[in-house]
């Protein structure tokens, strides 16, 4: 996830994974890439056109429906939502006047309760992740698509409400003369479904797959994401004579022998990521020790398609030892721990600023930034010179920033630094 070019991995990335185009896939399937955050796949049926997903926002969605028009003057009658997320159907209202029926499936499992609790806090936090407030230079990427829409100003987001909403695990359908098979597939989400049209042998699958190492943990704070679960839904997937994959993100798949190896790389890849991870925690290993020895190994890690430009694995590790442990580590150290500032106030008093101080201009010069913040933590913890220090875990955040893969941990860097200057 560090690297010493890691911004410029992720600049190189972002202008070759989700280049614009209207992709034909066949006679009557269109691929929508790069006009929006993320894609929509176009159907043409007998009298009208079924969307796959809407993109981001409603400006966005009526420039698609513009370019559908020249090759099909179609309305758009059938919606379907791949999952609830905002990126994905933001741009819905642009089919208002004449839609007539939006179709999703129910989540397998019900939300916890009192979420919306913390609607504030995830608010804020999801701010950071996707770096609505930065500039374009400063964001350079959302990571698996351009910018949304409400980040710069293209548009809003206006959501219809699904109006045939399935619990099954499997809903066969003809719609306006297209076959179609909307199955389960929980992953990214639990309301996840992918759609297969078998007369095309295309398979659109959301995302549960796109071309990089998958968010299987969101830092905006999410509850677990059942990896063992996205798992299943691969090999489902992988079951599929599918001769194309239209993610939800980023770009086809194209041939059947191409979409069983990059599919099976991919879920091979997470797969190893939860063994390894519950492997380690077996063994009664830390958090912090499991993290360290569990590394994709490099017939995955170089492929183009499991880059860290969007999650990452060390983010997935944690998520795998807190979803399966919860909290406790198994140390008992940790079972009544002193508050930060507590602990770290003694660590001061036995340190003294001037040797902390020195540590962390040395560490910001050998622009070793993790280092240098986690020391900045002790200080500010300790109340100590607050301001001082808070601009100088500013700088460790920006240079961490140009070091980082993730355009979500980019972000969150350089939304952190900005609010210390505040």
């Amino acid at each position: 996830m560090l690297k010493k070019n890691g911004e410029e991995l992720l600049r190189k990335f972002s202008e070759t994974a989700y280049p614009y185009e209207i992709k034909k896939i066949n006679d009557r399937i269109y691929h929508v890439v790069g006009l929006g955050h993320s894609n929509s796949i176009a159907i043409e049926g007998n009298t009208s056109w079924i969307l796959v997903d809407t993109l981001d926002s409603d400006q966005r969605a009526l420039r698609m429906k513009a370019e559908l028009i020249k090759i099909a003057d179609k309305p758009v009658k059938t919606i379907i939502f791949t999952h609830s997320h905002y990126d994905h159907h933001g741009g819905s209202g642009a089919f208002k006047d004449t839609v007539e029926e939006i179709i999703a499936f129910k989540p397998k499992k019900t939300p916890l309760k009192y979420y919306n609790l913390l609607d504030d806090v995830l608010q804020k936090r999801t701010f950071r992740q996707f770096g609505y407030a930065l500039s374009n230079e400063e964001c350079i990427t959302q990571g698996i698509g351009i910018r949304e829409g409400r980040a710069v100003n293209d548009g809003t987001g206006v959501c219809l409400e699904a109006n045939v909403l399935y619990d099954q695990d499997i809903v066969e359908r003809e719609i306006d003369g297209v076959k179609l098979q909307f199955v389960s597939a929980v992953g990214e989400t639990d309301d996840q479904l992918f759609v297969w049209l078998p007369e095309d042998k295309v398979l659109c699958c959301g995302d549960n797959y796109y071309g990089c190492f998958p968010n299987l943990y969101a830092i905006r704070g999410s509850q677990y994401r059942d990896i063992a679960a996205w798992v299943d839904s691969l090999n489902l997937i992988l079951s599929y004579p599918a001769e194309a994959v239209l993610p939800g993100h980023t770009k086809a798949i194209i041939g059947y022998d191409q979409v069983q190896e990059v599919l099976g790389n991919f879920k091979d890849a997470i797969e190893f990521i939860l063994l390894e991870t519950l492997k380690c925690m077996n063994k009664g290993m830390s958090e912090s020790e499991t993290v360290s020895a569990v590394v994709l190994p490099q017939i995955w890690a170089d492929l183009p398609y499991l880059g860290e430009f969007y999650g990452t694995v060390e983010w997935s590790v944690r998520s795998v030892y807190h979803g399966y442990f919860g909290w406790f580590d198994g140390n008992p150290t940790h079972l009544a721990q002193l508050s930060d500032e507590t602990f770290d106030t003694k660590l001061f008093s036995m340190i003294g600023e001037e040797k902390m101080e020195s540590e962390i201009r040395t560490a910001l010069n050998e622009e070793n930034y993790q280092m240098a913040v986690q020391l900045c933590d002790i200080l500010l913890n300790a109340k100590v010179d607050i301001q001082k220090y808070k601009k100088l875990k500013a700088e460790g955040l920006i240079g961490l920033s140009k070091q980082v893969t993730s355009a979500n941990a980019r972000h969150y860097y350089i939304c952190s630094a900005k609010e210390l200057m505040e």
